[in-house]
């Protein structure tokens, strides 16, 4: 095979002395790199092209969206500090031009479809903390550490001259960029003509120079009438899977597709009602979820930071502060031109390869469509606060809890759909439904066991499988059990939200433990998925060349 040159990195360390400096390379040194092992690794992903009629904009509307995706362009070296650290060090050190392409598209030297696996010579695992913590840091230090903003969403935790730790906030480590963003979003806010949107941008220029989101948060949970929208700041804490403490910068522009939105609307009114049913004990669903919650449809015209890296997010349920939550709800955007990707590019292929013959015939756009929806509508359902005392959930269950939040998400989403489809509220036949989750778990977990999201896939497909919601045929397809799914269902819901509303960080460790894994067998037809040059996910073309709005 033909051998090509690449420079690498030997070692990466984090300073000491400067607070404000990256991880970069110490050293570098000659290595061999296998092309085809590289354009295998750059197969996993398929382009796409995010369009969308911008028409239907007034003209403000469309001055604003280059000034928005300007914004959100700037989450991306943001998070590329948070990810790895020093980018352009990095690529500066690699010189195969594939290479460099799967470093832009990890946003680091990490594979994050392949369990975070380094592909890059010299460079070791990924830290768990990410670049938020030095790497030498052990949590023991981290719990005697007395600093009130230690776990705070965001500070970073860097070490003084004595190597004592020490917080920094954001918006002073990232102090030039985020007064562009402000200013950014500022410059939006004058031409916005809605004006939940335009109060919502002015809260949100003024929390990038304070880190003060909640006002903006509750802003934008108000906007209602708005065609345009904006997803931007340091959001998930998926990246810190040493506490699941720190939240990451991205930035999403969005379309609001308002025929799809009318449809959607009225299914935030069964929330109290879906909640009193959830299958679990009645100490653990108490709370009252927000019912001025929004339930819409989107095509999102471009992606920045930490949705973008790696497999993309096709909805978004959002505000994560508890205190929004539980006052005023959620609001579920759902990507629709994403979505339609990833079904068409993904799914269906993924279908006619593990999915029993006879079943195919059940796997639809419209029951994939409701199970991503649903799946972010049911984050508003359960528990939020612990039924013993021990905090929030998400506190109390630490790295783990973003793990078992997605998976109660996926499990409640499919009883929700169940739920609706009884009461007449969602058309279809239930199979589709039931057919295309299970489907949806094969393309999902080929994003590997080492994310949140992969983790709740793997603990639903094992469960499902210890329960025989599922049988696996000679020709290596899989078929559902329908009855048996739907009690695999309400079993898992049940050990989920119990979990979550004990704090029971240990089982919940069990839990990841025991059924987090992905198995022989499966891996095994994994594999036929990548010999048959199925992607496992999409890169976009984007920005506002794509979208005909360049000057």
């Amino acid at each position: 095979m033909k051998k090509i040159l690449a420079l690498m990195v030997l070692a990466v360390l984090f300073s000491c002395k400067n607070n404000n400096e990256a991880r970069k390379p110490t050293k570098q040194v000659t290595v061999e790199e296998n092309t085809s092992d590289m354009q295998k690794k750059l197969n996993k992903y398929v382009s796409f092209k995010l369009t969308s009629d911008v028409s239907v904009l007034t003209e403000n509307e469309q001055k604003m969206l280059p000034i928005l995706i300007k914004a959100a362009a700037k989450m991306n070296d943001l998070f590329w500090y948070e990810a790895y650290g020093d980018k352009s060090e990095l690529l500066n050190s690699i010189t195969d031009v594939d290479a460099k392409k799967f470093v832009e598209i990890n946003y680091g030297p990490w594979d994050r479809l392949d369990g975070n696996a380094s592909f890059v010579e010299g460079i070791g695992e990924k830290p768990a903390g990410a670049n938020y913590y030095p790497t030498d840091m052990t949590k023991e230090e981290f719990e005697d550490f007395n600093d009130e903003n230690k776990s705070s969403l965001y500070t970073f935790l860097r070490r003084n001259d004595e190597g004592e730790l020490f917080t920094i906030p954001y918006h002073k480590q990232f102090e030039a960029e985020v007064k562009e963003v402000s200013s950014l979003l500022l410059e939006a806010s004058k031409l916005a003509e809605d004006e939940g949107l335009k109060k919502y941008l002015e809260l949100r220029s003024q929390a990038f120079l304070d880190d003060n989101y909640q006002p903006s948060d509750l802003a934008w949970m108000d906007m209602k009438t708005n065609t345009i929208d904006v997803v931007i700041g340091p959001i998930e804490t998926y990246e810190d899977q040493l506490f699941g403490n720190k939240a990451s910068h991205e930035g999403y522009v969005l379309i609001k597709d308002q025929e799809w939105s009318k449809k959607l609307a009225h299914f935030t009114q069964f929330l109290p009602e879906l909640q009193k049913r959830l299958p679990v004990e009645d100490a653990y669903k108490q709370e009252t979820p927000g019912t001025d919650s929004d339930l819409n449809a989107y095509d999102v015209v471009y992606y920045a930071g930490d949705c973008n890296a790696g497999s993309k997010t096709i909805a978004i349920n959002l505000p994560n502060d508890e205190e929004v939550q539980l006052q005023k709800g959620t609001r579920r955007l759902q990507l629709k031109n994403a979505m339609r990707a990833k079904f068409d590019k993904i799914l269906v292929p993924i279908a006619e390869q593990l999915i029993d013959k006879s079943q195919r015939k059940h796997i639809t756009f419209d029951a994939f469509f409701a199970n991503t929806m649903f799946h972010e509508v049911a984050h508003g359902l359960g528990i939020k606060n612990t039924i013993n005392n021990k905090g929030t959930v998400r506190t109390s269950l630490k790295e783990l809890a973003s793990a078992l939040e997605e998976g109660k998400a996926d499990i409640l989403g499919l009883y929700m759909v169940q739920q609706l489809h009884k009461k007449g509220e969602i058309d279809g036949d239930m199979k589709d439904y039931m057919t295309t989750f299970m489907a949806g778990i094969f393309r999902s977990v080929r994003f590997g066991a080492s994310s949140a999201h992969g983790k709740a896939n793997m603990i639903r497909f094992n469960f499902f499988k210890e329960k025989e919601a599922f049988t696996k045929n000679e020709d290596g397809t899989y078929k559902v059990n329908y009855d048996k799914m739907e009690e695999a269902m309400k079993e898992l819901s049940n050990l989920i939200l119990t979990l979550q509303g004990n704090g029971d960080y240990d089982g919940v460790a069990k839990l990841v433990e025991e059924k987090g894994k992905i198995p022989k067998d499966l891996q095994s037809d994994l594999d036929k998925l990548a010999e048959a040059n199925i992607p496992v996910d999409v890169i976009f073309e984007q920005g506002v060349q794509i979208l005909g709005l360049e000057k």
